[in-house]
């Protein structure tokens, strides 16, 4: 058997291991597969980051980055079978590579779209409404975000080969960000696959993303202000790391996901007969079982109401028995290895520390089946479950995460108790709560929000749709306080933001127009050369602007619009009661009306590049007309966005005015505009 090189790409080349390469063993068979490690130019690496791929990508706007997001997640599916044959050799099943390789590219689909859906066209984001500091307005405010000048250093863990990385790189490439990666070296051979077809696929530009497989030298030793250290591993290991000295000195960005005593509560509503009792064995069982539990987000604590401790190690004793433990790569097996045998030592050492406190009640590690595999040299385990009597006497169960197949199970008296456990994990990526009592579900976010990144609550309404306790999606924060690291990643836009200085802006209205690419009330307004209607989506400007004739609103415009629409409220009909209004003079014309006749303002009726309106943002009502008044309306290009390569989305400030220039509404208007 052949052993695999497994290479580092640095400035565009890649390097294959040195002399001192640490060997990498199969989970599976013990053999030695692949080989990673040797010394490395990092300075080399920094500069060709910052000085090549970082102009690259901030060359190319939001959108081009949101595009190549989506073209590299369908490139990597269609070559996603050479990731899950390499996978096996890590320990894991083929549902375990559903996990890591199917979900680093379904993050990178998620951050395509919202790239595409939440993030400008061009390349400052705003954040924020602009500020006003003077009566006049001529002086404003404006909060932005425009990409770091450095690199992102992302040190990855094991387990997660694949999601693990794709999962920081889709933020860090969408907010214009290049990637240095160091995957685990244990199964870097699997990290490397994927940076290859990435790179091979002529997607990136050159110098976005590189790759060390082994040890990061003095990397971190060369960071500055710009550059990002994105940890994801112990908590030993990211205190230490994020106490280097030159990271302190310049306060380099850092950011850490941890591993966490997560853990899952049974609420003290459900029974044995109860949907959501099955339910909770289920995650259970699969939380300790996949990725033979080495998942930062796994059920470590199990936390069941003192009635239904028995109930549940009887439910998890039977549904924990069926679980096939064997050679991954066949399909009745329900559990790989752990990633190597050391892991496995480690795993033990810690179960020793848990046996201190906890009486271990399912699993017995020098007595277990494995299919198709030989026991001894793989780094096999059974699901071990430990039951701690007293958890309110106890501490090591609250302090001692063995990274494998292992939960413990205790009893708490009431939900205040079952959250003041919960919380003395001291910080937790996770915490799961099963019940159908919405009380219940109240009372345990309020109690332990604080103490945890992410809380699942579930039960037999969400159950067909729900992702599962240990399951971190891209559109929602991955990260919690203390032990967990402090940090937090993917979280739609927000894990973008992580990559970008957020900047106060201040200057004139026309300056911050030029700013952020968009209109900004106050700025020089562009007279139109023609009706904004008549003109493409390419050939608009920017606070493009016309003002319309003015129309007089009349009383038999009010009345015939309450009765053809049955809107006869009584401040359009009766004059009297509107007046014991303190909002109303008279009777008044409907908002809905003005609306009307302001697109019979400003519409261009012939047909044009403008397709279809799409919709309204931001009305407001700001002064009420009464029959007589004589409205007209501003009609501002705000902003243009691309949809497709046919059309694009425009949004208009509308602002529709009194014969005393007084705004009397405002809103966006959207529509789609042919190029």
């Amino acid at each position: 058997m052949s052993i695999i090189d497994v290479s580092s790409f640095v400035a565009g080349n890649w390097i294959t291991p040195g002399a001192n390469a640490r060997p990498i063993a199969s989970a599976v068979t013990g053999e030695v597969i692949a080989q990673a490690g040797g010394t490395l130019d990092y300075q080399d690496m920094l500069d060709h980051a910052r000085n090549v791929g970082g102009p690259a990508l901030r060359k190319m706007g939001f959108h081009d980055r949101a595009k190549m997001l989506k073209a590299l997640a369908l490139h990597l599916s269609e070559h996603k079978q050479a990731l899950y044959d390499l996978s096996f050799d890590t320990g894991a099943t083929q549902s375990d590579h559903a996990f890591d390789i199917d979900g680093g590219i379904g993050t990178l689909f998620v951050f395509a779209s919202k790239g595409r859906k939440e993030m400008p066209d061009g390349h400052v984001l705003v954040d924020g409404d602009v500020e006003q500091f003077g009566k006049t307005g001529v002086f404003l405010g404006q909060h932005v975000f425009t990409p770091l000048r450095g690199v992102a250093v992302h040190i990855n863990a094991y387990n997660f080969p694949v999601w693990g990385m794709l999962e920081k790189l889709a933020p860090t490439l969408l907010a214009g960000v290049p990637a240095i990666v160091k995957p685990a070296t244990a199964t870097s051979y699997v990290t490397e696959l994927c940076v290859r077809l990435m790179v091979e696929s002529g997607l990136l530009p050159e110098g976005a993303v590189q790759l060390i497989a082994g040890g990061t030298g003095d990397l971190l030793d060369r960071l500055t202000c710009q550059d990002v250290v994105s940890f994801t591993g112990s908590a030993d290991t990211a205190l230490k790391l994020r106490s280097n000295p030159n990271i302190l000195a310049n306060a380099t960005r850092f950011t850490a996901e941890a591993d966490s005593l997560n853990a899952s509560i049974l609420g003290p509503d459900v029974t044995p007969d109860a949907p959501e009792f099955d339910l909770f064995i289920k995650e259970v069982t699969r939380e300790m079982t996949t990725k033979a539990g080495q998942k930062c987000t796994a059920i470590r604590r199990i936390l069941a109401p003192e009635a239904r401790v028995a109930d549940v190690i009887e439910a998890l004793e039977a549904r924990l028995a069926k679980t096939v433990i064997g050679d991954p790569a066949a399909k009745d097996t329900r559990m790989g290895a752990l990633v190597s045998t050391d892991q496995r030592a480690d795993v033990l050492d810690r179960v020793a520390t848990l046996a201190t406190e906890a009486e271990r009640v399912i699993g017995d590690p020098e007595n277990f089946e494995v299919h198709g595999a030989d026991r001894e040299k793989g780094a096999f385990l059974p699901p071990m479950l430990f039951h701690c009597a007293d958890p309110d006497a106890a501490t090591k169960v609250h302090e001692t995460e063995a990274f494998g197949p292992v939960s413990t199970i205790m009893p708490y008296r009431d939900t205040d108790h079952a959250v003041a456990l919960a919380n003395r994990g001291q910080g937790s990526l996770a915490l799961s709560l099963i019940t159908h009592d919405a009380g219940v579900a109240r009372e345990v976010v309020l109690g332990s929000g604080a103490y945890h990144g992410r809380v699942y609550i579930n039960d037999r309404v969400s159950m067909s749709e729900s992702t599962g306790h240990g399951a971190p999606m891209p559109h929602l924060i991955h990260g919690g306080p203390g032990r967990a690291g402090g940090g937090e990643e993917m979280g739609g836009i927000r894990g973008v933001k992580h990559f970008m200085q957020r900047t106060a802006v201040q200057g004139s209205p026309d300056m911050i127009q030029s700013i952020i690419g968009q209109y900004v009330p106050g700025a020089t307004p562009k007279e139109a050369p023609a009706h904004p209607f008549t003109r493409s989506f390419t050939a608009l400007e920017i606070g493009e602007t016309i003002t319309t004739a003015p129309r007089e609103v009349t009383l038999e415009d009010i009345e015939h619009f309450a009765h053809f629409t049955g809107d006869t409220f009584y401040a359009h009909m009766d004059a009297d009661a509107a007046k014991r209004n303190p909002f109303f003079p008279d009777r008044v014309a409907h908002g809905y009306l003005l609306l009307s006749f302001a697109a019979g303002l400003f519409v261009e009726p012939n047909e044009g590049p403008v397709l279809a309106n799409t919709g309204l943002d931001g009305l407001r009502f700001m002064k009420p007309v009464v029959a007589g008044t004589k409205i007209h309306v501003v009609l501002t290009v705000k902003k243009k966005t691309r949809r497709t390569g046919e059309y694009g989305e425009v949004r208009w400030a509308v602002t529709i005015l009194d014969g005393e220039d007084e705004k009397v509404a405002e809103y966006e208007l959207l529509t789609m505009n042919a190029y």
